[in-house]
């Protein structure tokens, strides 16, 4: 066994001569504890708000979306577009044509997002698992276009589930000039029907502002025949996102450009990430200020020890195996409280996923989930670790090897 870790080891557990100094090491090792624990519970709360989110994203975002990065939309029949529906990874590719419109119903209007899609669109999403009311996803019946509203949608215009009259589209033409003596004449107008239901995303971002609806349609109002602006795309089950978005890319080249889910709702999970990484640096400087108990109770050990060091070095021991002993001192109070902090992190994490001790409120349905949603991930857990190590170690070097100068020998 190493001879300064062994040295340590004995100091670490047995009874010193000033009874306070056992107690301030054990306040050290609670206050590290304390620290790591608040670490791995607080990193998994912004975890499990993540997950959360693309839960509901994954309801009405595809696995990957295909763009074009110059201008808004791209011919349908590209061999860019053609190989990419070709691709043996690929199940389901859905082409889409999107952009922004006036909708109107009785008097009441806002801008909207009309989306519209192809007929397999309900197999690239789950969307059938957020449709409320009495009808089915329905996109049109012969010459007749259905339009599914979001939610918040439905409440601005005042359409209810099932409206019975028309809800009319306006979208500005793309060609031609504006004649100021007939202005309806800038403008396509076209109408859809009620399919008896809207989608609740649980996102303000679809559920306030999206109206789903077949691609013919999408295409006579934007004037977009022959185009789509994006071609989304569902994989057969068990193929790799990454590598199948990155020969998407390849085959690209440098014309368009494949997102997954997280991409596609990149502002949303870049505020999320920021968030995670302000709290980790928050609570790292409390795990700071936590480690000087640990300076203080190896301070007070060396005093205690004067003697004992004296000794050693008449047995042979060398000035830096002095230091590594209580070099090692410090860094096994920073892994004990490592260890235990993570152990009781985990098990608070374990005890709010299985019972749900904190609560989003005292009345269920108030929110999306009745309490706090938690996701330990193993990456979290090892980065944890590692940086109460660090800080640890950082912070019992310098004042060991101060005070070791100041030790009579």
């Amino acid at each position: 066994m190493n001879f300064p870790f062994y040295i340590a080891r004995r100091y670490l557990f047995s009874k010193k001569s000033t009874h306070a100094i056992n107690i301030i090491s054990l306040i050290s090792v609670i206050g590290v504890a304390v620290a790591t624990m608040a670490l791995v519970v607080v990193l998994s709360g912004f975890n499990g708000f993540a997950d959360l989110v693309a839960n509901l994203f994954t309801n009405f975002d595809a696995q990957i979306k295909v763009e074009t990065i110059k201008g808004k939309a791209i011919p349908e029949d590209d061999p860019i577009i053609t190989r990419i529906k070709a691709l043996p990874e690929i199940k389901v590719a859905t082409a889409c044509v999107t952009d922004q419109a006036l909708a109107t119903y009785q008097g009441k209007q806002m801008m909207v997002m009309v989306k519209g899609v192809d007929d397999s669109f309900d197999s690239l999403t789950h969307i059938s698992d957020i449709l409320y009311g009495d009808g089915d996803f329905k996109l049109h019946t012969a010459n007749l276009d259905y339009g599914v509203i979001g939610i918040g949608v439905a409440q601005q215009l005042n359409t209810s589930i099932q409206w019975n009259d028309y809800l009319h589209i306006y979208a500005p033409q793309r060609e031609g000039q504006y004649d100021a003596s007939n202005p309806t004449n800038a403008f396509v107008a076209d109408s859809l029907l009620s399919p008896n239901c809207v989608f609740q995303v649980k996102q303000g971002k679809y559920d306030n502002n999206y109206i789903i609806t077949s691609i013919a349609f999408a295409r006579r109002l934007f004037n977009r025949q022959g185009e789509i602006t994006s071609l989304e795309l569902r994989l057969k089950a068990g193929k790799d996102i990454d590598k199948v978005k990155e020969q998407i890319n390849r085959i690209g080249e440098g014309k368009i450009v494949a997102k997954d889910r997280y991409e596609q709702q990149a502002d949303t999970f870049n505020i999320m990430r920021i968030e995670k990484l302000f709290a980790y640096v928050f609570l790292t400087f409390i795990l700071m200020v936590a480690c000087f108990n640990i300076i203080g109770s190896l301070s007070m050990l060396m005093i205690d020890k004067k003697h004992d060091t004296q000794t050693l070095r008449n047995l042979g021991a060398t000035d830096k195996q002095i230091i590594q002993v209580f070099l090692f001192e410090g860094r096994m109070i920073s892994a004990a409280g490592a260890i235990i902090g993570i152990a009781l992190g985990l098990l608070l994490c374990w005890l709010q996923q299985t019972y749900g001790l904190v609560r989003l409120g005292n009345q269920a349905g108030n929110f999306i989930i009745n309490a706090y949603p938690i996701s330990v991930h193993a990456t979290d857990i090892i980065g944890i670790f590692v940086t109460v190590i660090i800080v640890g170690w950082l912070s019992v070097w310098y004042p060991v090897r101060y005070m070791s100068k100041r030790i009579e020998k």
